[in-house]
């Protein structure tokens, strides 16, 4: 006779926890990142081409939409480093158990909002 039940859980009575979040999240902003640092390095190599170039795009990044951008590029980085550092402290055989997961993804997420506001304010000042 053959088990017709599923062998891993369903999506509609999974339960989503913080590390779920936090490790699809951190393969999101990965990809943000790589995105991000290749327009960068673009946008640097403009300067190659002329000063108008270059202002064109520094022009942009003053608006509002731009520093939104430059925001949330902050909240990115902040949140994958966050999240590398934790997954460096997992590979060395710490922080496995259910309680401390769900601290450290609440401290990734907390700590990357917290890290983008102080860079925010740091840079209020430069943008």
């Amino acid at each position: 006779m053959e088990n017709k039940e599923p062998l891993s859980p369903h999506i509609q009575i999974y339960r989503w926890h913080v590390s779920s979040l936090v490790s699809i999240s951190h393969r999101i902003t990965g990809i943000i990142n790589i995105i991000v640092i290749t327009f960068i390095c673009f946008w640097v190599s403009l300067l190659l081409l002329g000063e108008n170039n270059y202002l064109m795009i520094n022009f942009f990044l003053k608006s509002f939409l731009g520093k939104f951008i430059i925001l949330a590029i902050t909240w990115s980085f902040s949140f994958q480093m966050l999240s590398e550092i934790r997954h460096i402290i997992m590979s060395l055989g710490y922080g496995f158990k259910v309680q401390t997961t769900k601290i450290t993804g609440f401290l990734v997420i907390f700590g990357s909002l917290i890290f983008t506001i102080i860079f925010y304010i740091i840079g209020k000042n430069f943008i």
